[in-house]
């Protein structure tokens, strides 16, 4: 879940630097007129656009329509559940709390992050999240704040669908997952395997009192969807899907070769 939430936080974070100049109108439906803005260069040649057109679309994506469902599942799951759930979140916890939860999750993925450094060879990274780890635990009191980042220790993010393609192992097809967002066979694959991970290794306790407390998991999973920018119907575009789709297959590849 962490993975395709910071994916789509990567997303809205590069579509509000494209797209802050722009002055756009918002439907009643939350659509943004997407043709309204739109400039056509004549000195565009169209043989560029064409190709690269076409990139965005040979994705290997032969879930297509059953994607699309999924696609507009979420979009409505966020509309009607998960947005209105994080107001109300938002609402009645207090921004420092707000801050230390995130902060406490974040720290318990810290793990992960580190299991996936060592097996991806990136020794200085791992050193460097193994400090985190043990300042944030430690002073930071359990995670609920981040001295590592103060101490110029930067937070570094990687998945075992990292670690498979970083030894090779294609994407697959392109999946969308109920809730959880773009992703893969490959990376739907590292999903399984990181709660593994956290599972084995149960650091704090946490993992072993989600199974007796589920809305421990639920907690995060709000948090991690407060944190996260990236709202359906926000590209200013009727090809949401395929851009969504490109912008994940390439953000991962830039990802792995990291």
């Amino acid at each position: 879940m962490a993975k395709s939430f910071t994916t789509l936080a990567l997303f809205a974070a590069v579509l509000s630097c494209g797209t802050a100049s722009a002055q756009t109108t918002v439907e009643d439906d939350g659509f943004k007129q997407p043709l309204k803005e739109l400039k056509f260069n004549p000195g565009l040649n169209q043989r560029e656009f064409e190709r690269s057109t076409l990139s965005a679309l040979e994705i290997q994506d032969p879930l297509e329509s059953w994607n699309r469902r999924v696609y507009h599942f979420n979009y409505r799951f966020d509309e009607w559940v998960f947005l209105p759930v994080v107001d109300g979140y938002r609402y009645v916890t207090p921004t420092f709390m707000q801050k230390g939860v995130t902060n406490f999750f974040s720290n318990l993925g810290d793990v992960s992050n580190l299991v996936n450094s060592a097996l991806q060879l990136k020794g200085e990274r791992a050193l460097n999240t193994t400090a985190r780890l043990l300042f944030n635990t430690t002073i930071g009191v359990v995670g609920l704040w981040d001295p590592a980042t103060l101490m110029g220790l930067p937070k570094h993010r990687e998945d075992f669908g990292q670690t498979l393609g970083f030894y090779g192992t294609p994407a697959g097809p392109y999946l969308m997952l109920p809730i959880l967002g773009p992703s893969n066979l490959r990376d739907t694959t590292g999903l399984v395997a990181d709660f593994g991970i956290n599972q084995q290794i149960n650091y704090l306790n946490v993992a072993e009192a989600s199974s007796a407390h589920p809305e421990i998991i639920v907690l995060r999973g709000i948090d991690q969807r407060s944190t996260t920018s990236f709202r359906y119907g926000q590209l200013n575009s009727p090809f949401e899907y395929e851009k969504l789709r490109f912008f994940y297959t390439e953000s991962r590849k830039l990802q792995i070769a990291e």
